[in-house]
């Protein structure tokens, strides 16, 4: 059985500028798990916005859990809030914006699972 406790994970500043705890890597745990996906939670706190980046190859998730921003993919901007989940494809050149007056949280579900060497910084659309 596998389970983690967001409790006892620890946060970092990523690669786009987002605290960020990687909550499950299938590669980057003693336990094998037949899964592709990774899991993460972020957090972008009041006013501050994602570096616009790309996965190349991997399709991502956004599912929303507090707060609300303004979500970018390739040029198209949408408000989101708590309870919706955003559809990343792999490529699309992306980033998100805290507008609200709370911490904005989300759950970054990654597919295939996140790797380094598949994210890379890109110019502000």
């Amino acid at each position: 059985m596998f389970i983690k406790d967001i409790r006892h994970s620890y946060y970092f500043r990523a690669l786009d500028g987002t605290t960020l705890c990687e909550l499950l890597n299938p590669e980057k745990t003693d336990v094998e798990l037949s899964i592709r996906c990774s899991v993460a939670h972020a957090v972008l706190r009041q006013n501050e916005s994602s570096l616009p980046h790309r996965l190349k190859s991997s399709a991502e998730l956004y599912y929303i859990l507090e707060g609300e921003g303004l979500m970018c993919i390739d040029g198209e901007f949408a408000r989101v809030h708590s309870g919706q989940i955003v559809y990343i494809p792999p490529g699309s050149i992306q980033h998100i914006q805290n507008v609200g007056v709370k911490d904005l949280a989300f759950l970054c579900i990654v597919d295939p699972m996140w790797r380094e060497g598949d994210e890379e910084l890109v110019d502000r659309q």
